[in-house]
């Protein structure tokens, strides 16, 4: 703004002050406070005071109602520039425009000292000091910076480093919950003035710091804090997302303890929330809807400081909830596939707070409401035609010979691709029977283990590592792998446990991208692979390409290495370019990472790309399903092959019994021995009996196990019928007799596909 002054800065003439809009003397609740004058009114109030003589400026400057706003003094364009005012001519006032950052309160209190003051209060039962402590360190953002800061002034502006005290937090913590009442609600109390203050502006990296500190405060396990931490997680999780990069960074460096501590008690505030002991004790659900968003929110953040972790703190089964598990989701899964993430909350828009549990339900239903719209369509178009209604239609009928298992297989899914998505009955030809389950079993373990030997040549077992991988070699048609991954699906969807051993990458493959795309053309299951996938498919060959990278001599010259692999397919040795020219460029000390990268890529992606996509069709022609976007790879294999967690106390708790009972004095001895075995041989049992060695998604409970008694002699070992979970015990006289011959049925109990 430019005013008409003289070439020596000489107070306005007298008809210009005339026209500048009067100082007025308004109330401190008129009107809003200005931090600082506007330029028009520091000059009008500059004029007033010299007319009365006064020179101080201490007076709050004040915008005047609109209305009495007079019209200012037009600027003539010939003293444009000849009349500006320089700033220099400005009192210091108004030359500091805005606050600069406030200065942070040194606090020299050393974790030591803090220590020594509770040791002596919990003696004495003087806490005044330590209470003290609390209510000064708690009462806002930058008195919690001046007692944890490692600096107090110093910016700390990485997400490598908070700058925070985590010891001298933990200690302060750990304390606090064995201080007096008061103290304790001195610290709620603080923290609630901390919350409630008016921030302007972009958040600063102390801001961050103390919301990283109070996120910890151990007093949220109780509801009566709810509120209060219900605020807190609002704010954080409404913080910019640069911010939350810092936020997730620095909780990558909280210790275990407390890091899981933090998951558990976001877990725990969700579930509070959800399913209410007292509901009288918090406010109603339609008051905070925002509480389980913003917790949700903040544990996503959580759950990203673990993903990105060199190694994971805490397993990501500790980010389920298990509680979800009995709410119907289908209302939210359809929810998030008509907005997707928008800022309409849902849990799905956050998979991994979800169990494989309710993931697998997802899928079964979704898949289910397709298999009924198609079926509704068949039905209807029979009935439209006036044809007899067959309800065969609602079934996915398999009917094959045993001795041509696998192409009778491949022909019927070929044929019946429309019917994939329906309920599963297997037909042996020339067999009596109705499918009620067992027939269907044993039509995937006897088909996985005919596909899966050695012998049969689609797949190679990798002694080393213990698991199958896909052979190299090329053909015309790949029909085979479709069939595989249309067996893993219509497993998934049937709910049958798949004893194959395929390593972890699979499932990162198989999950790339997690939805068919529509261009055929479109390359598949070509995901970013490292050493560490390599590691647990050719332990070998990782370790050697490991000590290339790590060697610290001349690797052109030692190794002797170029861009180039040699690969055996049929019992020929074919040579291929890693790149362009490959063969003639040498690998180095510079280039060895990129060497190393492309080899993986070349044996995990792209010399089996034809093998894999028609595997990666085959289960996806089944599983297709916007929920495949929820699932981690880890969760593929766990709905394909069942979890490795054993519990056999689980197992005794939900065990069927045929001609026993829990009492009889051969069941309590077969499960004194069980319980009693090792991991391994409590892992060999479940496989004698089930076929599979890992345990169903729902739990032992879904194996529906089996244990029937057999009247024969008892020289005779157990028998099992694996399509039925079942095993047959004879009655035994001892527990020595029934250990030693339970243990050599199942140690010698043929496993298929392994040598």
């Amino acid at each position: 703004m430019h005013l008409n002054m003289s070439e020596n800065n000489c107070p306005l003439e007298e008809r210009d002050r005339d026209r500048l809009p009067p100082i007025l003397n308004h109330s401190l609740d008129r009107g809003p406070k200005l931090p600082f004058p506007s330029y028009g009114s520091f000059i009008s109030t500059l004029n007033h005071k010299r007319e009365s003589g006064s020179h101080s400026f201490s007076s709050p400057f004040l915008l005047p109602a609109v209305k009495q706003v007079r019209e200012l003094p037009p600027i003539f364009p010939d003293v444009r520039h000849k009349h500006r005012i320089s700033i220099d001519v400005l009192p210091p006032e108004v030359k500091a425009r805005f606050v600069s950052e406030p200065i942070i309160p040194i606090r020299t209190k050393t974790a030591k000292e803090f220590q020594d003051d509770v040791e002596r209060a919990t003696i004495s039962g003087d806490w005044k000091q330590v209470h003290d402590f609390y209510l000064t360190t708690f009462d806002s953002f930058l008195e919690l910076n001046g007692a944890f800061k490692k600096e107090a002034n110093a910016p700390f502006n990485t997400i490598e480093d908070s700058g925070i005290n985590i010891k001298f937090v933990n200690i302060v913590y750990d304390a606090l919950l064995h201080t007096p009442a008061d103290t304790q609600k001195s610290v709620l109390k603080g923290i609630i003035n901390s919350l409630l203050r008016e921030w302007k502006g972009p958040r600063t990296k102390d801001d961050l710091r103390a919301y990283f500190v109070l996120v910890q405060n151990p007093q949220y396990t109780s509801p009566a804090t709810y509120v209060i931490y219900a605020h807190l997680l609002r704010q954080i999780a409404a913080l910019a997302e640069a911010d939350h990069h810092f936020l997730m960074h620095w909780f990558k460096k909280l210790p275990q303890k407390r890091f899981k501590q933090l998951v558990e008690r976001l877990q725990l505030f969700i579930t509070t929330r959800l399913f209410p002991a007292k509901p009288e004790d918090l406010p109603s659900m339609a008051k905070c809807s925002w509480w389980i968003p913003s917790a949700t929110k903040v544990l996503s953040l959580l759950n990203a400081a673990n993903s990105i972790s060199c190694f994971p703190i805490v397993p990501f089964t500790d980010f389920y909830n298990l509680t979800l598990d009995h709410i119907d989701f289908m209302e939210d899964y359809h929810t998030w596939q008509a907005h997707g993430n928008s800022n309409r909350f849902t849990f799905c828009q956050f998979p991994f707070i979800l169990s494989t549990v309710v993931k697998k339900a997802i899928i079964q239903r979704d898949s289910e409401q397709q298999m009924i719209s198609m079926a509704r369509q068949t039905l209807v178009d029979k009935v439209s035609r006036r044809q007899r209604v067959d309800m065969s239609l609602l079934f996915l009928n398999i009917k094959v010979r045993r001795l041509q298992l696998v192409s009778d297989s491949l022909d019927e899914l070929s044929r019946k691709r429309a019917d994939l998505k329906k309920k599963l009955k297997v037909t042996f030809v020339g067999e009596a029977g109705l499918d009620m389950g067992g027939l269907t079993k044993e039509w995937f373990l006897l088909l996985i283990r005919q596909i899966f030997h050695p012998d049969y040549g689609m797949f190679t077992y990798v002694k080393e590592s213990q698991c199958h991988w896909f052979s190299s070699w090329k053909c015309d048609n790949y029909s085979e792998f479709r069939l595989v991954g249309a067996l893993m699906g219509l497993a998934v969807y049937n709910s049958i446990t798949l004893d194959i051993r395929f390593p972890p990458c699979v499932y990162k493959k198989l999950l790339t991208p997690p939805i068919v795309p529509c261009d055929l053309d479109t390359p598949v299951g070509m995901a970013t692979l490292t050493l560490e996938d390599l590691q647990q498919i050719m332990p070998d060959l990782a370790h050697g390409l490991g000590e290339l990278l790590s060697y610290e001599g001349n690797v052109e010259e030692d190794f002797y290495t170029t861009f180039q692999v040699f690969q055996e397919e049929l019992g020929v040795v074919k040579s291929y370019n890693l790149k362009p020219g490959g063969d003639k460029i040498p690998v180095t000390n510079l280039n060895r990472k990129e060497y190393v990268q492309l080899y993986i890529d070349f044996l995990l992606n792209k010399s089996i790309y034809r093998q894999f996509a028609a595997f990666y069709h085959g289960f996806h022609s089944v599983c297709a399903s916007n929920a495949l976007m929820l699932l981690r790879p880890e969760e593929v294999e766990i709905l394909v092959c069942g979890s490795p967690n054993l519990d056999m106390g689980s197992l005794q708790r939900v065990v069927q019994y045929e001609g026993y009972s829990k009492t009889d004095p051969t069941i309590r001895a077969f499960w004194d021995v069980v319980l009693g075995f090792p991991l391994e041989l409590q892992k060999k049992l479940l496989h004698f009996t089930t076929g599979s060695d890992r345990v169903p998604v729902g739990g032992m409970a879904d194996l529906n196990f089996k244990i029937s008694k057999i009247d024969v002699s008892t020289d005779w070992l157990p028998v099992s019928h694996t399509c039925f979970n079942q095993i047959c015990l004879p009655p035994y006289k001892s527990k020595k007799e029934l250990r030693q011959k339970l243990t050599i049925a199942i140690s010698n109990a043929e496993g298929f596909g392994l040598e």
